[in-house]
């Protein structure tokens, strides 16, 4: 039998330190009640939206209220819909006490980083024909930053693809339930049936891009929106972009040519 002499002891565990992206919870309602019924309402045609995801509650636009928060019915609600509500960020001091005290962890208070765009710069420019007389906005799309990580490989249900600190570029199709998140941009030169999820820690002039626009969910810097019925048909399987106008998350098409 091997024995390990006091100077190679081996330790069964190791301290580390990780970052987990998360998804937030923004409430703009005290009322649980309220929100227990607006949840469902959301997820109604989508139970499985959420698998089991870390959740993040953040408390900035109810600061203020003087209203007292059910916590523990808040993360019994959240739980319900398969979230695993783990933090609290943005609240009052009180507000933070008593998430604290139901079990959440308080996190920093981010603001959303405008990082500068990595290529080249957007802009907008005007091309006039005199007959007849209109003017066509063309915009410039950013190219992939220099060192952004490519996956070449379909994206299965259940995979999670993360590029951290820099674009991501898939050139397979990303299946539904499949999620691809980036602290830039993400480009799926393929179809985009699962979830993507770019600026994940607040670029908030990050984009989303793909030749086929099929997707789960689409979020930009916490901004998101469920996107499975509602696309246009000049969207819906076809070259779009996303991107944020204020905090409001806009598709379009993308011109190939």
């Amino acid at each position: 039998m091997a024995v390990d002499s006091p100077g190679t002891a081996r330790s069964s565990f190791d301290l580390k330190s990780a970052q987990l992206p998360v998804m937030a919870v923004a409430l703009r309602d005290t009322e649980v009640a309220v929100l227990t019924r607006d949840l469902a309402q959301r997820l109604a045609d989508d139970p499985d939206f959420f698998d089991n995801d870390p959740v993040l509650i953040d408390l900035q636009h109810v600061r203020d209220s003087t209203d007292v928060i059910d916590f523990p019915k808040l993360i019994k609600a959240l739980k319900r819909h398969r979230t695993l509500p783990v933090a609290v960020c943005g609240g009052s001091p009180a507000q933070m006490a008593a998430a604290h005290a139901a079990g959440l962890m308080p996190a920093p208070d981010a603001q959303p980083a405008r990082a500068k765009p990595t290529a080249v710069e957007v802009r907008e420019v005007e091309v006039i024909r005199e007959v007849p007389v209109e003017v066509e906005v063309v915009r410039e799309v950013p190219a992939p930053a220099p060192n952004a990580l490519i996956v070449d490989k379909p994206l299965r249900s259940g995979q999670q693809v993360y590029a951290r600190g820099t674009d991501l570029v898939v050139m397979a199709v990303v299946s539904y339930g499949a999620e691809v998140i980036a602290d830039g941009n993400v480009h799926v030169y393929a179809p985009l049936r699962g979830r993507a999820v770019a600026g994940a820690r607040g670029n908030t002039e990050a984009r989303i891009f793909s030749t086929c626009m099929e997707p789960q969910l689409l979020s930009i810097a916490g901004n998101y929106r469920a996107l499975e019925t509602d696309l246009p048909k000049d969207i819906a399987g076809k070259p779009a972009q996303a991107r944020l106008e204020g905090e409001k998350l806009v598709i379009e098409p993308m011109r190939l040519a």
